[in-house]
């Protein structure tokens, strides 16, 4: 039985609302998470960076938001959504305002500590969202919210011209009140979901953080993990490293690379809503197969030295790659509503390993580049993770298969 059989009926208007709201919402949060990768690269060259640590400086965000994602899902299930992801984004705003006063690396680093808070709404959201929805309809829902990613490319439409005209902590200031007032705008907009209004109105005890975290010793939540580390991690690693990609294999200069990044970023947001439609109708382990079958052998091309690809090949193959990772990032989180309706929120935090995939995958992109002196050498490595995420997981499927189990029919 889904959440929204056991509470009480709600207007016609009340889901589509909360998803709506929540959607535009994570989508200035998702602007604000990637807000490094166009300032990074104007930091860059004012601290003299090498590419390890600007890898790390991008990266930096994305280990904030995934690591706080397991506390805020938690905290939505406990004290509800509305009020977890209003707080969420207005800690995240007041932190990229300071961001501007930031001048040494090390400021930076704590600076992106705080922007990072703006990742973890992406926890807070799908557990606040999907209560809202039947079982049948939780795959679009979140697809839908998931979309927000577009944020990423948000940034690297409008960043660069803004950083050329006023400086990258102009940057800073203006995405930070864009977050601050879209809190105020979600908190008296938005109601409490019916999940939380339920067991408010009921008086239900918190479940203990044993019962939160008890999924977390299924082996099987850890492979969903594995996936979302490349969907998802690797989505938001390329979103960031894809300008200074392109401005050193190409020579292009900053607000070209922004536009081009875009044009990966927003077939892998948008399309996600595509996702969970197709995970709703054809089911969610179909949608993965296709999309590591299909991003095996885009990653496999780009990993071929970068001067046998030319600049519209490689943007060609990069649209396609973003296009797959982003049905394949619905398809894991169709998994998670279906197999823990009781623990989304803690669930959902183990979203944090796909986020920590956008921390770490930063960081060995510059790490191999200093050592290799090979651009291509980080789809090299986005290729092994999906090979292995792709054996794992026909693995398991074969011995579900032999032992006679059955998924529950929204994820098969």
């Amino acid at each position: 039985m889904s959440v929204t059989e056991k509470t009480q009926p709600m207007s016609a208007g009340e889901p589509a609302k909360a998803l709506w709201i929540s959607t535009v919402a994570f989508t200035l949060c998702f602007a604000v998470w990637t807000i490094f990768a166009i300032i990074g690269i104007r930091i860059k060259q004012e601290l003299n960076l090498n590419e390890a640590e600007f890898g790390l400086l991008i990266g930096t965000p994305v280990l904030t938001g995934s690591l706080v994602r397991i506390v805020l899902g938690i905290w939505t299930g406990r004290y509800g959504g509305r009020l977890v992801y209003t707080l969420t984004m207005l800690a995240a705003a007041i932190a990229t305002f300071l961001l501007s006063y930031a001048q040494t690396y090390t400021q930076m680093l704590v600076a992106g500590l705080g922007v990072g808070l703006a990742g973890g709404s992406f926890a807070v959201g799908v557990a606040y969202v999907s209560p809202f929805f039947p079982a049948e309809k939780q795959g679009t829902a979140l697809g839908i919210f998931g979309a927000g990613n577009v944020g990423a490319a948000v940034t690297k439409f409008a960043a660069p011209f803004v950083l050329l005209a006023w400086g990258w902590q102009a940057v800073a200031d203006i995405w930070a009140v864009c977050l601050a007032l879209m809190a105020i705008v979600f908190w008296f907009t938005t109601t409490d979901d019916p999940a939380f209004r339920l067991r408010r109105e009921r008086g239900t005890a918190s479940k203990s953080l044993a019962q939160e975290f008890a999924p977390l010793q299924n082996v099987q939540v850890w492979r969903f993990s594995l996936y979302y580390f490349f969907a998802f991690g690797g989505f938001v690693a390329l979103s960031l490293w894809l300008p200074r990609y392109l401005v050193g294999v190409y020579g292009f200069n900053l607000e070209t690379a922004g536009m081009v990044a875009a044009a990966y970023s927003i077939p892998g947001s948008i399309f996600r809503a595509f996702g969970g439609v197709l995970s709703d109708k054809k089911g969610a382990r179909s949608v993965m197969y296709a999309m590591f079958a299909v991003s095996a052998v885009a990653t496999l091309i780009l990993s071929m030295p970068s001067a046998t690809i030319t600049p519209v090949i490689f943007i060609a193959v990069i649209f396609v790659l973003g296009f797959f990772m982003s049905l394949g990032k619905a398809a894991v989180y169709k998994h998670i509503p279906a197999y823990y309706p009781e623990n989304v929120g803690a669930v959902v935090g183990v979203g944090m390993m796909g986020g920590l995939g956008g921390f770490i995958l930063p960081i060995a992109f510059g790490l191999l580049k200093d050592m290799t002196g090979l651009w291509s050498s980080c789809f090299l490595l986005l290729f092994a993770i999906v090979a292995i995420s792709l054996v794992w997981m026909h693995l398991s499927v074969k011995q579900l298969s032999r032992r006679g189990h059955s998924a529950p029919v929204a994820a098969t």
